[in-house]
């Protein structure tokens, strides 16, 4: 699902990443682990297309993103991978729901299947009745499953999570894993979850480590 091939950032003169290759089989759940300052958000942020790598290539559902003009990868983006973050991003003057949409309504879906679609992910979240509640009234793992609906919204092929459980206590962090593991069944995607928690990390299909910008397995 996703092949990396010599990747190389740096900003200035610190080396972030230093020639990184690894595959990602599909519908995997991999972890990569690593200390702060160790590069991992950094690649993850590649892998998503969301920084430019200096060097070296990624492919990503057999499409080479660097042969991808800002238009095409924005939409490739869109479509092919979903983001869920430490700090959710919700936008507190929507509701949950709407938060969910707001993916779907970028890449063009209608508005009665965005608020179809976004409807049944918040069910099978366990937010039935959360689902016209504003972030401020939900919790810390109630926004973060809101995340994940609006990460899922648009069927992605791959879900990057960065540090999804960063924020949370333990007993919502394991829930967490749970649905990664529940949704890489019912779905068929495939998640790549940076973390520092690495006993979380083992329980994933395949465990990276990346220190000083270089990875292990």
């Amino acid at each position: 699902m996703i092949h990396i091939k010599n990747i190389e950032k740096s900003y200035g003169e610190l080396k972030v990443l230093k020639g990184i290759s690894l595959d990602i089989e599909k519908s995997s759940i991999t972890s990569i682990v690593g200390a702060s300052g160790a590069g991992k958000t950094t690649l993850l942020h590649i892998i998503g297309t969301l920084l430019k790598p200096d060097a070296g290539e990624i492919i990503i559902n057999g499409v080479n993103t660097a042969e991808l003009n800002e238009k095409s990868l924005a939409k490739f983006r869109n479509k092919e991978i979903g983001f869920v973050f430490q700090f959710h991003h919700l936008l507190p003057e929507f509701t949950a729901i709407e938060n969910v949409c707001i993916p779907a309504f970028i890449s063009g879906m209608s508005k009665k299947d965005s608020y179809n679609t976004a409807n049944q992910l918040l069910i099978n979240l366990g937010l039935k009745n959360r689902i016209n509640h504003k972030p401020s009234e939900l919790s810390g793992g109630e926004k973060q499953r809101v995340a994940i609906a609006r990460a899922l919204v648009n069927k992605p092929a791959v879900v990057l999570a960065d540090e999804p459980s960063g924020n949370l206590d333990s007993k919502n962090a394991a829930e967490l894993y749970k649905i990664f593991f529940e949704l890489r069944e019912k779905t068929g995607q495939t998640f790549v979850v940076v973390t520092h928690n690495e006993q979380h990390a083992k329980q994933t299909d395949k465990l990276f480590t990346i220190k000083d910008g270089i990875i292990f397995n």
